[in-house]
C-alpha cells in the first residue's frame, strides 16, 4: 500500500520538509531554504499551489508531450491526492509552496468564489507552464506575503493575507488564459479530436448502453480532466463542452427527422431514455418542438 502523507493543515507539509510557519492556515515556502527534501505522496485538506523553476520538465498535455523550460505552477484542492512516494531518495528543489487553509477564507467574498478557479481540478499534465515575466509577478508576491508573515499578528493580517491570495489566483487565471491563447493549434487539435469522438460515439452505437456522451466520457477518451477540457472548449468555441455536446446530438436529431424518423424513434435511437427528454432539449436548443421542426420540412 502506498505510504502517503495526510496533510490536515498547512504544518503538516510544512515539518515534512523543514519549514517553520509563522502562521497556523498560511505557509510560504521558498524550497531553496528547505532543500534537499524527500519526495512525499500527499493527501490535501488544504489549497496549495507549488511553483517549480528548478529544471526543465517534461509533462504530457492531453495526449501528447510537450518540453517547457519556464516555471511550472500546479494547484491542488483539498481531496485531492499527489506527488511521488517517498523512496528515502532527497531532491534538491527551487521554487515556492504556498498552502492555505479553508478556515482561512471563512466569511470572505474568496471563500465563494475559489469555487471559480477551475484550475484547482487540473491534472498534473495540465500545469500552468509561465514566461519569465509571469514566474516573477508569483514569485514577488509570494515574497510580500512573506515579509506580511514576519509581521506581529493583528486583526487586519488575515485580511491582507486573504487579499494576496485572491490576487494571486487572479493572475494564475490571467495567466492560463494566455496559455490557452498561446496553445490554439493544441486547442484546435482538442476540439477536432472531440468532434470526433462524438461521431465514433454513434457511429459504435455506444448511446445504446451508456446514453447520451456526457463531458466526463469526452475528457476521460481526450486524456483530459473535465475542467480543463471545459475551459479548453470555452475558450475555444465560446460555449460549453454540455453545449457543444447537445448541438451536435441536436443535428443528429435533425438529420432523423428530416428523413422521416417519428420524434420516438430519434429519441431511442440517440440514447434518450425518454422522447420527452429529447423533446424538452430539442426545444430549448432550437425554440420548436420536434414535432413542429418535422411539419415544416414537410412543408
Amino acid at each position: 500500500m502506498s505510504r502517503i502523507l495526510k496533510i490536515n493543515s498547512v504544518g503538516d507539509y510544512s515539518r515534512w520538509v523543514g519549514h517553520t510557519d509563522r502562521h497556523p492556515l498560511v505557509s510560504v515556502i521558498d524550497y531553496a531554504e528547505v532543500s534537499p527534501i524527500r519526495h512525499s505522496l500527499n493527501n490535501y485538506g488544504v489549497y496549495a499551489l507549488f511553483l517549480r523553476d528548478d529544471a526543465s520538465v517534461e509533462l504530457d498535455y492531453g495526449c501528447g508531450r510537450y518540453d517547457y523550460n519556464q516555471g511550472t505552477l500546479l494547484c491542488v484542492a483539498p481531496g485531492q491526492v499527489g506527488g511521488k512516494e517517498d523512496n528515502g531518495e532527497r531532491v534538491s528543489i527551487t521554487g515556492w509552496a504556498l498552502l492555505f487553509h479553508p478556515d482561512l477564507l471563512r466569511g470572505t467574498p474568496l471563500e465563494k468564489r475559489i469555487r471559480d478557479y477551475s484550475f484547482f481540478d487540473y491534472r498534473v499534465n495540465e500545469a500552468l507552464h509561465m514566461t519569465d515575466r509571469e514566474h516573477d509577478i508569483l514569485v514577488s508576491l509570494m515574497r510580500r506575503m512573506r515579509e506580511e508573515l514576519d509581521n506581529e499578528r493583528d486583526a487586519q493580517q488575515d485580511a491582507i493575507l486573504v487579499g494576496y491570495i485572491g490576487l494571486i489566483l487572479n493572475f494564475c487565471q490571467r495567466f492560463y488564459n494566455r496559455q490557452f491563447q498561446t496553445r490554439k493549434t493544441e486547442n484546435s487539435d482538442i476540439l477536432v479530436r472531440f468532434n470526433q469522438l462524438l461521431a465514433d460515439y454513434y457511429e459504435q452505437r455506444l448511446q445504446l448502453t451508456l446514453g447520451l456522451p456526457t463531458v466526463q466520457y469526452c475528457a476521460d477518451r481526450l486524456c483530459l480532466s473535465p475542467n480543463y477540457f471545459g475551459d479548453v472548449i470555452r475558450k475555444t468555441t465560446g460555449e460549453t463542452a454540455s453545449n457543444h455536446i447537445r448541438r451536435f446530438v441536436i443535428q443528429l436529431a435533425k438529420d432523423g427527422l428530416s428523413a422521416g424518423e417519428s420524434v420516438a424513434q430519434v429519441a431511442d435511437r440517440l440514447g434518450f431514455e425518454y422522447s420527452q427528454h429529447f423533446s424538452r432539449m430539442f426545444r430549448r436548443q432550437e425554440g420548436i418542438t420536434p414535432s413542429e421542426y418535422s411539419r415544416k420540412r414537410r412543408s
